[in-house]
């Protein structure tokens, strides 16, 4: 290759490097979509990506998930993905009352539909503010909204990370935060716990870097996040939390009081039944119910160790509970034992509905799914 060649050759092999550098630099100054005011996207494998919950309809059934994905079906076998979702955030919960619906979701987002699911309008979320407000500073800004409850056509409740709490009494128009209870401050001028604060290990004149025993300890969150909630027949309502914590409201959320559960891990779901009996069930594998609103509990034996995620009722004080690994439990009365239905193709299974007498409709990691009840 003589000189002129080579330089020629030189010259594009520049040229062509400029470009690849240029490239990525440019694509850099792209902004990423805000997914709180981004609208969903139409994905034609929605169905098999991550949904968390699903409930009745008027129409049909309602499922919602990730990406802002909604999805809708008149029998609950064929789905298709509502076309017109304005968010993109992960939606982790749905209610249902009749047409109406409404979801919720991360970046407090809260979305409603009148007409069944079709068209959807935002009707709260927490925007960033890179001033930092103090309302961008506080840790339930933009925490995300857990589960959702309509005890009628106007009143709804959302609860969600952080004790975050919020309720509309004019169907949705607007959201107000609201505080719950918290736990009591102990008494000015109150004296430590004995051997409180005291280090273990060799005294050194200087501040220990060992934390005690009552340093490590799990003490009572002031603000647990809320996980889910529920209304029973007598239209008492529950919220279920973090480490044991539970809140129940006998004047329709006007008021409300915290309460233990006899365990202190965390509860991820609750059903309401006629008067005012409670499931709850959660972390490994735990299932306790009430007949008093929280006054008395019984535990339940599950079989498992799974986490479970999501429940429905059935018939006759019956339930259906899913979690970890596929897990499937369910019971025809409120006195049998949980029976297992082990779905290990499912994944991690998020939520349950029963669509007739045989079939239950399951969503989660995989999408969606259906299995026969026994």
């Amino acid at each position: 290759m003589n000189r002129p060649q080579l330089s020629r050759c030189r010259g594009m092999f520049a040229a062509l490097c400029a470009t690849a550098i240029a490239a990525p630099a440019a694509a850099a100054t792209v902004e990423w979509p805000d997914p709180v005011s981004s609208p969903a996207e139409a994905m034609p494998l929605a169905t098999r990506s991550l949904l968390l919950d699903a409930a009745r309809t008027a129409q049909g059934y309602v499922a919602v998930g990730d990406r802002g994905h909604v999805l809708l079906s008149t029998d609950g076998r064929s789905w298709t993905q509502s076309a017109d979702v304005p968010v993109r955030v992960m939606l982790t919960a749905v209610a249902a009352r009749g047409d109406a619906l409404w979801a919720v979701g991360h970046e407090g987002v809260i979305v409603h539909s009148s007409d069944g699911g079709r068209h959807w309008v935002v009707q709260h979320r927490d925007t960033y503010d890179a001033k930092g407000t103090a309302a961008s500073d506080d840790p339930r800004h933009g925490a995300p909204l857990l589960d959702v409850l309509f005890t009628d056509d106007r009143h709804g409740i959302a609860v969600g990370s952080y004790s975050r709490l919020l309720v509309t009494r004019d169907g949705g128009v607007t959201w107000n935060a609201e505080t719950l209870a918290v736990a009591p401050a102990p008494p000015a001028g109150a004296a430590a716990a004995p051997g409180a604060g005291e280090a273990v290990g060799e005294a050194t004149g200087e501040e220990s870097m060992v934390f005690s025993k009552d340093e490590l300890a799990l003490g009572e969150e002031s603000d647990p996040h809320l996980n889910a909630i529920a209304r029973t027949g007598n239209g008492s309502l529950m919220i279920l939390a973090e480490r044991g914590s539970a809140f129940r409201s006998r004047d329709d959320g006007a008021t409300w009081q915290r309460i233990r559960l006899p365990y202190d891990g965390s509860m991820f779901g609750a059903i309401g039944y006629e008067g005012d009996r409670v499931l709850a069930y959660g972390l490994r594998g735990h299932v306790f119910e009430t007949t008093d609103l929280g006054d008395h509990w019984t535990e339940r034996a599950s079989g498992t160790e799974q986490g479970l995620m999501g429940g429905s009722a059935l018939d006759g004080e019956g339930a259906v509970l899913v979690g970890a690994n596929g897990v499937v439990l369910a019971r025809r009365g409120g006195e049998e034992a949980f029976r297992p239905m082990v779905q290990p193709a499912a994944g991690v299974i998020a939520g349950a509905l029963a669509l007739d007498g045989k079939r239950l409709l399951l969503v989660g990691e995989n999408g969606i799914g259906e299995v026969e009840l026994p």
